[in-house]
């Protein structure tokens, strides 16, 4: 390949890079959801309005408010719009129906914002803003992350206690080529702050690890102090099936490209229109003597030693969110825990032997009492030797750190609980 050094510059972020942008499509595109705007945010728990403008021909509405002690300023306006129809071809979430009634949908209000130093929580106050100013909406299109977000659960996120987790704030794009080459990357993580992620001469075989290597990457670096440069440390992320530790770092595109030769998918000829900010190449440090020196390999050097089980590793910080939503919405367990066409598996923090860190490991659940409840270990603990497959246990509520409840025809968890309302 030949490089060009004035085709190989990091363009300047665009306007829904730089801040998050939503567009929130009303269920009847004749409404009037600008009127009471004002007065419906200022009713939303923790906002004190400091200042407010209204929409002008000349420019868009804002509102600037205190919230949990910061300053925010959001921005909104109207706008005639279509959703892009592969934001809705490949999606699960939304029925035939759904789809159809959006695509056919012609205005929007857009809301846009800077995030601050907590993405997750952002990006949650940007969802209740979202409910607040246009309460009977049909979806919500997060144009910073190119997808569609369905309106049972951006109401159900809105209304809890618990932010989202870092993977809400982005997405991860799997483009094909020709002979099975795929390309991966992410769009969504640079109004976090941080820089969008890419893995580049992925394939069919082994573009499910790469896949999970962007997203246990993108999650940490979105929980990561923001002093952390992901462009010059390294990022200890997972363990393969053979012990050996998957170590990450990244690098610009314009510099990540040059260790590509004769690339199409994902080269120059890609970013003349897009992928050419802010974005970066996932390359691996085999070793620390490689950390220490720089010296970067391609994360298909793996793709022989995969093996059956590798593991990759999940923040304290959505450990502890994962948690919290679990016990939140543990009502959701006793109720269909009752109709035996149901299983539900239950995840417990067990106290490891050690007793400095908890293991985490499934059960099933066999029987309510009051406020406990009896369940069976499905799985040999690592850590805890006094405990065994099959054991029958008794735990409370807060003993739990995750659960899944399997359906004849839905997998229902903590995260998706309102796909039962479909």
């Amino acid at each position: 390949m030949f490089f060009n050094k004035k085709k190989m510059k990091e363009a300047d972020l665009g306007a829904w890079e730089k801040k998050s942008y939503m567009q929130i499509i009303p269920n009847n595109d004749n409404e009037d959801f600008i009127s009471g705007i004002f007065d419906r945010v200022s009713a939303i728990d923790g906002i004190d309005i400091i200042d407010k403008k209204p929409i002008s021909v000349q420019s868009s509405g804002s509102i600037i408010f205190n919230y949990d002690g910061e300053e925010y300023e959001v921005g909104f306006y109207p706008i005639n719009f279509s959703v892009p129809e592969y934001y809705l071809e490949h999606s699960t979430l939304f029925t035939d129906e759904e789809k159809k009634e959006i695509m056919n949908k012609q205005v929007a209000l857009t809301l846009f914002m800077d995030f601050k130093e907590n993405s997750r929580k952002s990006y949650h106050l940007q969802l209740k803003l979202a409910v607040a100013m246009v309460p009977d909406f049909i979806g919500i299109m997060d144009e910073s992350a190119e997808r569609m977000l369905h309106r049972k659960w951006v109401k159900m996120t809105a209304l809890s206690k618990i932010e989202p987790s870092s993977r809400d704030l982005y997405t991860i794009q799997l483009i094909s080529g020709e002979n099975g080459e795929v390309w991966l990357h992410t769009h969504g993580l640079c109004r976090c702050g941080i820089t969008e992620l890419e893995i580049l001469q992925s394939n069919q075989e082994n573009y499910q690890n790469h896949y999970n290597i962007i997203n246990t990457y993108a999650m940490y670096l979105i929980d990561k102090d923001k002093d952390f440069d992901p462009r010059s440390s390294g990022a200890y992320i997972g363990v393969l099936a053979n012990g050996q530790q998957v170590v990450v770092t990244c690098r610009s595109w314009t510099e990540g490209l040059k260790m590509y030769k004769g690339l199409k998918l994902g080269g120059l000829t890609d970013r003349n229109n897009g992928h050419n900010s802010k974005t970066s190449i996932i390359f691996i440090y085999k070793n620390e003597n490689d950390e220490n020196k720089g010296v970067l390999s391609k994360v298909s050097i793996y793709d022989e030693v995969w093996g059956d089980n590798p593991i990759f590793f999940i923040t304290n910080e959505e450990t502890d969110r994962m948690k919290a939503l679990a016990m939140e919405r543990f009502d959701y367990v006793k109720k269909l825990f009752a109709d035996e066409k149901n299983q539900v598996l239950i995840k417990i923090g067990l106290l490891v032997d050690s007793k400095d860190d908890f293991e985490h490991i499934w059960f099933e659940l066999i029987e309510f009492k009051k406020n406990k409840f009896k369940c069976k270990l499905t799985q040999e603990p690592y850590n805890v030797k006094d405990m065994h497959t099959g054991d029958e246990v008794w735990f409370k509520v807060e003993n739990v750190t995750d659960w899944i409840i399997y359906t004849p025809s839905l997998t229902i968890t903590p995260e998706n609980v309102y796909l039962l309302d479909k």
